[in-house]
């Protein structure tokens, strides 16, 4: 087994090689979205926008074998990552837009311009300002170094605020040409496109409760094995369910490096897991708080100015062990800190819902960190990027 791991990427190196002899496909742009899972984030935003405007590009979505029948009904010419078809189609492309990293082994042609988007604003450390790596399957010095040989191939990367250009410049070496513009993913938190009553019923989901929305992120410490790491849901659902089943229902959104499925066989009808659903906007949008930890989810969020509460039981271990901070939280975060599950239930009973006003250091979080986003993000970013390649707009 551990040979096949060493010759596959060999193996598809060379592929890669062979297939860039082949012409470029000028007007081929191959998308992809946390490492080939998911059909969403900021590459879906971009793909959406230029299929409407620039009908003249082949738009192809990479996704994993597994993954692919929960996306044959979207409108989108799907390639299987790794397959025949995907190697000579990322060789041969123009463009690759991603929000994470590819394979180290994937060469990148001189011509194919490689679009960065990233997929959220820093709060944990990145790249290089990481201290002591602690994920499984590498070093600290090995992951500095994948991270920066990766950076390296980016020819743009897109940043929701100057506070993050400085920190990405830095912590990927990233020496191409960034583009701040907000990120095209939360475009539709200001524009509404679909009300709140149509997502509902799209999600099957009742129309008269209250609705939280659970995200926390992962733990580099706690996983299975390289790249499947485990939730250790601290929530206490039976307690929730106890306080808040009569007006509320709970939406758990894991992050997409988590493998488990949550076992919420008990809680039917007051707990939803919506891990896999196809896009976390939708998610924004029908809750009226947000719970999270360290997740960057919150960023986003905030700007639709709810409340959001932070469940950090083991802040102390993740700030000064596992990963470290870019900001205090306990000063910046725009709400409460809270280590326990009374604590949390105690915060969402003094919530008014309906009234909610953010404080001002709630405003001066959204001032800070969500500025550029005013709708127009998308656009933005590909207007850069196209005319930057002398394609006519």
């Amino acid at each position: 087994m551990y040979a096949l791991r060493t010759i596959a990427p060999i193996i598809y190196r060379i592929a890669f090689r062979v297939a860039s002899l082949l012409p470029q496909n000028e007007n081929t742009i191959v998308f992809e979205s946390f490492l080939g899972n998911q059909y969403s984030d900021n590459p879906k935003a971009i793909f959406l926008y230029i299929k409407e405007n620039h009908p003249e590009f082949k738009l192809y979505w990479s996704l994993n074998k597994e993954v692919i029948p929960s996306f044959l009904n979207e409108d989108i010419q799907i390639i299987k990552r790794l397959s025949l078809k995907w190697v000579l189609t990322m060789a041969r492309a123009k463009y690759w837009v991603t929000n994470t990293r590819l394979p180290l082994w994937i060469p990148k042609r001189t011509n194919t311009v490689y679009l960065q988007t990233w997929h959220g604003t820093p709060l944990k450390k990145l790249g290089v300002d990481i201290e002591e790596v602690r994920m499984p399957g590498t070093t600290t010095e090995k992951y500095r170094r994948n991270f920066i040989n990766e950076a390296v191939k980016w020819d743009y990367l897109v940043s929701p605020n100057p506070y993050s250009t400085e920190i990405f410049k830095r912590a990927f070496q990233f020496q191409g040409k960034v583009i701040e513009s907000g990120y095209p993913r939360n475009d539709v938190l200001q524009k509404g496109l679909t009300s709140r009553e149509d997502i509902l019923k799209e999600m099957n989901l009742p129309l008269n409760k209250k609705i939280i929305l659970y995200a926390p992120t992962w733990r580099d410490n706690q996983f299975y094995t390289v790249g499947k790491y485990k939730l250790n849901l601290h929530l206490d659902l039976e307690l929730f369910k106890k306080e808040f089943g009569d007006n509320f229902i709970i939406l758990l959104r894991s992050h997409y490096l988590i493998s488990e499925n949550i076992n919420i066989e008990n809680y039917s009808g007051f707990v939803y897991d919506f891990s896999s659903y196809k896009d976390i906007s939708d998610l924004y949008l029908v809750s009226d708080v947000l719970i999270t930890d360290y997740s960057s989810v919150f960023f986003d969020y905030a700007i639709l100015g709810r409340p959001i509460l932070f469940f950090v039981y083991d802040i102390e271990e993740y700030r000064d062990q596992l990963r470290g901070f870019y900001f205090d939280m306990e000063n910046y975060a725009p709400g409460p800190l809270l280590k326990t599950n009374d604590q949390l239930i105690e915060a969402l009973k003094k919530l008014d819902l309906d009234n909610f006003k953010p404080d001002q250091n709630y405003q001066s979080f959204i001032k800070k960190f969500c500025s550029l986003e005013d709708g127009n993000a998308t656009k933005r970013v590909v207007d850069t990027l196209l005319e930057s390649e002398n394609h006519t707009l």
